[in-house]
């Protein structure tokens, strides 16, 4: 049963989680050429992107707040008749990461964003490198990159409050009945009291090529093996989510399954709205181990571009519209904030 839209404080909620994941909706679709007004731009997307949600120089311009974090990937051996890639056969696999919390300000409060991500490269000993970045919603609201930038414009702060306006906010949803997936999970998400004990979907699909070419479309999820323990109701600690992962890896390794979702004939595997059946046959390709925290916004994650086009020999994308336009927008905000120097005032 979809949740009802009604009253304000349903609309900021989705509006909460709905934008952070929407903010460059645009940006990709003019980049793939489905936006045809001519001045729009990648560059003046992420400018328009900017006035709303601030302007931070040297930061990501979406879930800028977050801090690198490097381990490896230790595969089970599963996934290696389905897709060529050596990340799935070799012993263990280097991997540079990065959690963080949606939004363009590094100096937002951890638990005051319910988008959390995280973003891995695997480097295998082939010289292959596959970047994927993932979030914990498992669908988006929308299924096209017309309906993204919809979704920017009416997230837009009101002037006079700051905030959406939650009547306008009602009427996207209303009007896009592709969104009720989404609209259920974020009624029913209750947030963890931790990075550790988060999944991670690829919300998008993509395709494993096995060694003799034939492919089969998946999504994944990092699922935890940390217990799940609720977010208290309150938290002072702005830096909540980022000094408990500190403690926690200080104890030891922690660990989440990379667990591979097999589409069959008829899913909907061009549609980041629409979920597949539960009963989909999923495989446990190994583990993700990640062993120590290498700084917030230091360390080798801090220059990567966690572009999820970059992939591997044995892993290609889907059709899906948005992934064959984000390139060139993730491209567009890396060399921003690269020609930028940091904001002054304390690190997040």
């Amino acid at each position: 049963m979809t949740p009802p839209l009604h009253g304000p404080a349903k609309a900021l909620r989705l509006a909460a989680i709905g934008a952070t994941l929407a903010a460059l909706g645009a940006g990709f679709a003019y980049a793939a050429g489905w936006i045809g007004s001519p001045g729009l731009t990648p560059q003046r997307i992420i400018d328009t992107f900017e006035a709303q949600a601030g302007h931070y120089p040297g930061y990501r311009k979406n879930h800028a707040k977050g801090l690198c974090v490097s381990g490896y990937f230790q595969a089970s051996g599963q996934a290696a008749a389905l897709s060529s890639a050596r990340v799935f056969s070799q012993a263990q696999v280097p991997v540079i990461g990065r959690f963080a919390i949606g939004g363009a300000n590094p100096f937002a409060p951890d638990t005051a964003i319910p988008v959390r991500s995280l973003a891995i490269q695997l480097s295998s000993d082939d010289g292959q490198v596959w970047r994927t970045g993932m979030n914990n919603p498992p669908v988006l609201a929308v299924s096209t990159p017309e309906a993204f930038y919809q979704q920017v414009l009416a997230g837009a702060p009101d002037p006079a409050t700051g905030k959406p306006d939650p009547a306008r906010l009602q009427a996207f949803f209303a009007s896009h009945p592709e969104s009720a997936a989404f609209r259920q999970w974020a009624a029913s998400y209750k947030p963890s009291d931790s990075f550790a004990s988060t999944a991670y979907n690829s919300i998008n699909a993509f395709r494993l090529i096995d060694a003799h070419g034939n492919a089969q479309p998946v999504r994944w999820a990092l699922e935890p093996q940390t217990a799940f323990t609720a977010l208290p109701a309150q938290v002072d600690d702005k830096q909540f989510l980022q000094h408990d992962l500190q403690q926690r890896l200080a104890q030891g390794p922690l660990r989440w399954t990379l667990r591979l979702t097999l589409a069959e004939p008829g899913d909907p595997v061009d549609d980041p709205a629409r979920p597949w059946p539960a009963e989909r046959r999923s495989i446990d390709a190994g583990t993700l181990v990640l062993e120590r925290v290498d700084g917030p916004e230091q360390g080798a994650c801090r220059d990567l571009n966690f572009d999820p086009l970059i992939l591997p020999h044995g892993i290609e994308p889907s059709a899906d519209p948005i992934l064959a336009a984000r390139s060139a927008a993730y491209s567009v905000s890396f060399n921003r904030r690269s020609h930028e120097a940091l904001s002054e005032g304390a690190r997040p």
